[in-house]
């Protein structure tokens, strides 16, 4: 099993009991009930959403810290988010939600806009990235990352590669992979056999907990360390996405 354990303190907002969070894809799903839990717990959260329109229901404006929009398929909009995330100032901890299964926009919405986002904000103390057990069955081919033949698995381990090479690159940044089950959401579809409810408390816990005791890096379900594809965990694969991710989107990675 995939362990490598180190105290985490409580840093920032941490200390006073309330920490500021952006969540990505925030508008349903996964990424609402994240920042539902989020602020009923008394943290300021900025939410992320495609669509402003679908943040609009009563008390929304008040729940939030504040909303930042854009299109996470749109290199130029992702950009975009980046600047209006940066006028929060530092976060404490950013949930990479957003996702999409089938499109020509797979590995742009899933690796590329939080390798982007991550690289051209200021450091969080967490990160953490939604991943999937299909990334598994994930391709190393990374020619993919620019021209729309990545499928959801291959993004996935691209995302969940990324999410260990941040932790091992950056020192007091705690960078997290979740699983959070095949939840029946728009995305998951209503057949899908595991707990909503349950689908987002990991990424709660990991960004917010202040006793908790995670790895720098690590890939979870359910609150339990799992055991990544070994792609993810090996430094020259992390090494050739984030140079692919650097040339693709002219950004390079401190």
């Amino acid at each position: 099993m995939y362990r490598q354990y180190i105290a985490l303190p409580a840093r920032g907002a941490y200390g006073r009991g309330m920490a500021l969070i952006l969540v990505t894809g925030a508008a349903g799903g996964l990424g609402r009930h994240t920042a539902d839990a989020l602020a009923g717990d008394g943290h300021d959260v900025v939410v992320h959403a495609r669509d402003p329109d679908r943040l609009t229901g009563a008390g929304d404006t008040a729940r939030w810290k504040g909303v930042v929009t854009g299109d996470l398929a749109d290199l130029d909009e992702i950009h975009g988010v980046a600047r209006q995330a940066a006028g929060f100032g530092r976060f404490d901890a950013v949930i990479h939600n957003a996702g999409v299964l089938h499109s020509s926009d797979t590995a742009t919405v899933n690796t590329v806009a939080p390798y982007l986002l991550t690289a051209l904000m200021e450091k969080p103390a967490r990160i953490v990235h939604l991943s999937s057990s299909m990334h598994l069955s994930g391709s190393t081919d990374l020619r993919g990352l620019a021209d729309g033949t990545a499928s959801y698995s291959d993004s996935k381990l691209w995302l969940t590669a990324l999410a260990l090479a941040f932790a091992s690159r950056w020192e007091g940044t705690a960078s997290h992979a979740v699983d959070p089950g095949w939840v029946p959401t728009r995305m998951g579809g209503p057949g899908a056999p595991d707990d909503l409810t349950a689908g987002h408390l990991t990424q709660v816990w990991l960004a917010t907990d202040p006793g908790v005791i995670p790895p720098t890096g690590g890939y979870w379900y359910h609150r339990q360390p799992r055991t990544p594809a070994a792609a993810a965990r090996d430094e020259a694969f992390q090494d050739r996405l984030i140079r692919a991710l650097e040339s693709h989107t002219g950004v390079t990675l401190d």
